[in-house]
């Protein structure tokens, strides 16, 4: 009876039409350098007010799904993650466009993105209740190895050699370190600049390293720019077939870890899409072929970034916790249509939470289509010109970086860092852990000094709960494997002489 209610609540001309509409306009929002999903969601609040309580919902919940997708086109064609969690494997997806497999790459960050959301949703209908109450679980101890264990996997999975990563991803705490976010309350490292007291604004950092230093690439050696050709995407959701098959275990961790993840306040797609792609690249049978272009990072990572998406909804419709950024913008508007998040909607809407799980699984399936397009449309950049091509990009880069900060300040950031990101290129130290340091430097500071506080500085008080305790030994054994397989080759080695 519920079930039926809420079906005639969704399956109306007004509920689908929007859906697609705000499909679209979340998609053109998340390909663009800088405007993030989080943008996009803001952007339509506004637009929400005049809605009634399904439709304003299916409005940001689309948007929100496709602003995600969306970020991984940009990195695919042009080698710019349009999110943080793209970074992760925008080398691989763009390695794999430049080799003459866009629809490869294309495709299985399409087909697994909605796979993965469509699990997190089922796993949001199923086990809310339970997951919410061991998100619940973690405290600031728990948090602090999981951001550790995510920072450790950008530095081993990333491309070169892992005392070039940690030289990237100091760099990326080292900026993070800037401005008045931090425990003492005291402005660090802002050279009497008001602007940098608020931090760097990473997205601005990000168009930077990646994007802003590519144009600056092609205008110093025009001749090294590595750019693909226009791809082909016939046949791009046929090779999908193939990757289900070649890979389900991979399929089946991403959308795993990826709603665990999401579904812990605040850790969001950005951990879960790295250590995603770590676990990937650990248990792979071929792990030298990643960060060169291997579709078996994306099968795992894409789906993971995805289902952490829907999960991150799990503490928010059951204790009114927002798990992200998005959901924190949605329970404001779920407040103001009279939805107020909690367990008691369960009892007391029951058809109103039942359409929007509804709405959710209708998302992932409008994200195949909406998603095909933007591919065949994204796919033409590559034929323009590239003294088109460029000027084109630093223009959206410059207009993406002021949006951020509604100021200059955000462009020149980004200017900055696209220098910064044109040396490291140069010096073939990795940008990914970099971005990553960036975006967990203020989220790590955090819970190691709440947890110092807590424990009145006993370090041992790391390893007293039990998930701590589970989370600390992975992180310290994952530091130790390479010395540990090194150690074990010597010993076979001398063995066999």
């Amino acid at each position: 009876m519920v079930l039926a209610q809420a079906l005639q609540l969704v399956l109306t001309p007004e509920v689908l039409i929007t859906m697609v509409l705000s499909g679209a306009f979340g998609m053109f929002v998340g390909a663009m350098p800088g405007l993030t999903a989080t943008m996009a969601t803001a952007l339509l609040v506004p637009v929400t007010f005049f809605m009634e309580p399904v439709p304003a919902i299916a409005a940001i919940v689309t948007a929100a799904a496709m602003a995600i997708f969306a970020g991984d086109l940009p990195a695919a064609l042009l080698r710019i993650p349009g999110t943080p969690a793209s970074a992760a494997y925008a080398e691989d997806a763009w390695c794999l466009t430049r080799g003459g497999q866009a629809a490869n790459a294309l495709g299985a960050l399409l087909v697994f993105s909605a796979i993965g959301g469509t699990f997190g949703t089922l796993v949001l209908i199923l086990a809310a209740p339970v997951l919410a109450e061991v998100a619940l679980a973690f405290s600031s101890f728990e948090y602090f190895w999981l951001v550790v264990l995510g920072l450790s996997c950008a530095i081993f999975v990333s491309p070169g050699s892992v005392p070039r990563g940690l030289m990237s991803l100091a760099i990326g705490l080292a900026v993070a370190s800037v401005g008045f976010d931090n425990p003492a309350g005291q402005p660090r490292f802002t050279f009497g600049s008001v602007d940098l007291m608020g931090g760097v604004p990473f997205i601005c950092a990000m168009i930077g390293l990646f994007a802003t230093a590519e144009v600056f690439r092609a205008v110093v050696a025009p001749t090294r720019l590595r750019r693909a050709e226009r791809p082909d995407t016939s046949g791009l959701f046929r090779t999908q077939w193939q990757n289900i098959r070649r890979y389900p275990k991979q399929m089946m961790r991403g959308n795993i870890l990826g709603t665990l993840i999401g579904a812990l306040p605040g850790a969001g797609a950005d951990i879960a899409s790295w250590i995603s792609y770590a676990v990937s690249k650990r248990f792979s049978k071929t792990p030298e072929r990643f960060g060169k272009g291997h579709v078996e990072g994306l099968v795992e990572a894409g789906s993971s970034n995805n289902a952490a998406v829907s999960g991150a909804w799990i503490p928010a419709l059951v204790f009114g916790i927002p798990g992200d950024s998005i959901t924190a913008i949605v329970i404001g508007v779920l407040y103001i249509k009279g939805m107020n998040p909690g367990p008691t909607v369960f009892l007391e809407q029951p058809q109103l939470i039942y359409a929007l799980f509804i709405v959710f699984l209708l998302a992932n399936l409008i994200m195949l289509p909406l998603g095909w397009a933007a591919i065949r449309l994204g796919a033409r950049m590559l034929s323009v010109p590239q003294n088109i091509l460029m000027p084109v990009i630093l223009l959206s880069c410059v207009v993406g970086a002021f949006a951020i900060t509604n100021s200059l300040f955000g462009v020149v950031v980004m200017l900055v860092f696209g220098v910064i990101g044109f040396a490291m290129e140069e010096l073939d130290v990795p940008i990914a852990p970099a971005i990553l340091g960036m975006v967990l430097g203020p989220m790590l500071e955090k819970n190691f000094v709440t947890s110092m506080i807590k424990a009145d500085g006993d370090l041992l008080a790391f390893f007293e709960r039990p998930i701590a305790a589970g989370l600390g030994v992975a992180t310290i054994l994952f530091w130790l494997l390479p010395a540990i397989r090194w150690a074990l080759a010597r010993r076979r080695s001398a063995a066999a002489v």
